[in-house]
């Protein structure tokens, strides 16, 4: 094969897991070069939270310099950039925040609003789009969780969120990133503020760097047609998760060379793979929540196993011909419970008109109703996901002390 194998590579640098992409200008220290990544999901973020609690149980003097979130991982990712104090007590607030975490405080589940909304579309559809009335903008009304976030980082909606700032200034963060999808140009678009970050830009994807606002977080959180897309430099911006085909690579482009990443997906054994999750033909419910899965959570699984496989390959070629490439050491931790199927427990708790609405649209009829656990604010739920999140870490810890010491992890 002719030609330039440095060109080479960077002609397929596009499609592989973006985890051996060249360092910041600064290079970052041994303890500034870990990230924790978190992924989207709506309210099985929660277990996000319980692994957290793990996590510091088990290194309570444990920094966190490199954070990236997306979706409603961009929530739990700003509040622990945001937080003054230790990682401990980050984490105990974090964990109240959740615990008592209604769906009112996310959305507006009044009859009024919920089924206004539903006409509104629906006189939409039915009149071709000539139906006179201002333009619907989400299934629901988000107000209450920007209100909600607004009260968690302490700044109002399009201020910026000063405690990264100053988390940043004493040196107790390296850099945050919040990533989202451009309604407006197709792109996934990674908010970045730090102290060494570096711009990249690809076709489908670049970042910017600005003051973090919760404008930002409620852009990355917005499902899509549920709810609304956020208004950003002139631009409007959805859920990070729909773009974003290598969720590694933020924490890369910040100087990650050991990154921990908590999904929200669980992973099937084989003999459940094979099991039907719907008798007959499939309802919306399902349908949608196979849907987001594929979109949110999928592409995390594949650049995991990407970075796996450009780790081996690493590690077989000298320094000379490595191209700038590093190995990038991973700690990945997946619900071990399916936590999508665990919903269905706690839809009879759900507000009225909620329940009517994921009735119709056929919850009751799938054996994993992933769609409603995305909207299954509801505090026995979220603690029962914590709950796992604890257990789960348990599992793990001895993989993440090994990452955390830089011994090469299982």
């Amino acid at each position: 094969m002719s030609g330039d194998p440095r060109r080479a590579f960077e002609a397929r640098s596009e499609h592989s897991a973006e985890a051996v992409t060249s360092p910041p200008v600064k290079p970052l220290s041994r303890w500034d070069d870990l990230a924790i990544v978190l992924d989207g999901g709506g309210a099985r973020a929660a277990y996000q939270v319980g692994l957290l609690r793990g996590l510091v149980r088990h290194h309570p003097d444990l920094r966190l310099p490199i954070i990236t979130g997306v979706s409603a991982g961009a929530i739990n990712a700003t509040f622990l950039a945001a937080h003054p104090g230790p990682l401990s007590r980050t984490i105990d607030d974090l964990s109240q925040l959740w615990a008592s975490m209604t769906v009112d405080q996310v959305f507006r589940v009044d009859r009024r609003s919920l089924l206004g909304n539903v006409w509104h579309w629906g006189m939409g559809l039915l009149s071709g789009g000539r139906f006179v009335g201002p333009p619907l903008r989400g299934l629901v009304d988000t107000s209450p969780l920007c209100r909600t976030l607004e009260a968690a980082f302490g700044s109002g909606q399009s201020q910026e969120i000063r405690g990264i700032a100053e988390n940043l200034a004493a040196g107790h963060l390296a850099g945050l990133a919040i990533i989202t999808s451009s309604y407006t140009t197709g792109r996934s678009v990674a908010w970045v503020q730090g102290r060494s970050a570096v711009d990249w830009e690809r076709p489908f994807r670049l970042s910017r760097q600005r003051r973090l606002t919760v404008d930002h977080v409620m852009a990355s959180a917005a499902l899509p047609l549920f709810f609304p897309a956020v208004s950003l430099e002139g631009g409007w911006y959805g859920d990070g998760g729909i773009r974003l085909v290598t969720p590694l690579s933020p924490a890369v482009h910040l100087g990650a060379n050991r990154i921990l990443a908590f999904s929200t997906r669980y992973d099937r054994r084989m003999d459940e793979a094979e099991r039907p999750q719907v008798t007959g033909y499939p309802p919306p419910a399902h349908i949608a929540g196979q849907l987001l899965n594929a979109v949110f959570l999928d592409d995390h699984d594949r650049d995991a196993q990407h970075l796996a496989r450009l780790n081996l390959l690493i590690a077989d070629l000298p320094e000379e011909r490595r191209y700038g490439l590093r190995a990038i050491d991973l700690v990945f931790i997946r619900p071990s419970q399916d936590i999508g199927r665990l919903a269905a427990e706690y839809e009879p708790q759900l507000p009225g008109p909620l329940r009517y609405m994921m009735g119709g649209l056929g919850t009751k009829k799938t054996n994993s109703p992933d769609l409603l656990s995305l909207l299954m604010f509801q505090p026995d739920y979220l603690k029962r996901l914590m709950e796992i999140g604890e257990a789960d870490f348990e599992a793990r810890a001895s993989d993440v002390a090994a990452l955390l010491e830089r011994k090469e992890a299982p």
